[in-house]
């Protein structure tokens, strides 16, 4: 009886570790594959142009708009990575009481 019951404690203590540990930041640094901009994580390892499209899209967002055409319409990284900018980064834009863009 005494072994089951270290054994059931440990198996529910182990559980409980790997939910704790599930709830804890999902962070990476740049330095081992995410990606962030405008202190915003948005996944890891990104090819050159995804990331380019996350940055123009989330230019975009904040008021200032940024697009290369020629991407967005033949390159499909940059064209899904401009909408994720868009939209991840809408937040970010700053209009003052006159309706005028804050940077």
């Amino acid at each position: 009886m005494g072994f089951k019951k270290i054994i059931n404690s440990v198996l529910i203590m182990g559980t409980a570790l790997v939910m704790l540990q599930s709830c804890g930041s999902s962070k990476v640094s740049s330095s081992q594959g995410g990606f962030y901009h405008s202190g915003i994580y948005f996944g890891k390892h990104f090819p050159p142009n995804y990331q380019q499209g996350i940055v123009d899209g989330c230019k975009t967002a904040k008021g200032y708009y940024s697009k290369s055409h020629t991407l967005f319409r033949h390159n499909g990284d940059y064209n899904h990575g401009w909408f994720l900018g868009r939209n991840r980064c809408k937040h970010l834009l700053k209009i003052n009481e006159n309706g005028d863009l804050i940077s």
